[in-house]
């Protein structure tokens, strides 16, 4: 039985997307046409239709998106894994008050599929760590956060 389609983020996932986690995004490579895919962490849901992402402004990603607009973004969370596809664009060329040159991403999000193979469930989610300074990364995040946050 085909799984449903979503237009919007459901409850488990808005609430997954309250705090930073792993996810990888595809995006369409500007140059070569060719697929681009690339994992991030500082990703927020606003609302359970957009996704906002904030990447530091000399990224791939960024430039891609100016140029085509569709993206996808693969998260495992509830159990599962889900492709999360929508358009995109740049909402702000710099997010203030983070001492990092980022970019904020929006993505109007248009589908959400729960992708996970038959009969399976995802039993841990990843999990990763900053391999600098830990205050100085604790200190950061909380600053983009804030920052997504109030855009």
């Amino acid at each position: 039985m085909a799984n449903k389609v979503e237009t919007k983020l459901i409850e488990p996932l808005f609430q997954a997307f309250q705090k930073e986690r792993f996810v990888t995004v595809s995006t369409i490579d500007h140059e070569t046409g060719a697929p681009h895919v690339a994992a991030i962490s500082w990703v927020y849901a606003p609302d359970a239709s957009r996704l906002y992402a904030a990447l530091d402004s000399r990224s791939r990603i960024v430039e891609n998106i100016k140029k085509h607009p569709a993206a996808a973004v693969s998260v495992l969370a509830n159990e599962s894994s889900y492709c999360i596809i929508g358009n995109t664009y740049v909402k702000l060329e710099r997010l203030e008050e983070v001492p990092l040159k980022l970019s904020l991403i929006e993505l109007s999000i248009s589908e959400v599929r729960d992708v996970m193979f038959y009969g399976s469930r995802i039993s841990v989610e990843p999990q990763y760590e900053k391999t600098y300074d830990e205050k100085a990364a604790s200190r950061l995040d909380q600053q983009v956060f804030a920052a997504m946050k109030k855009a």
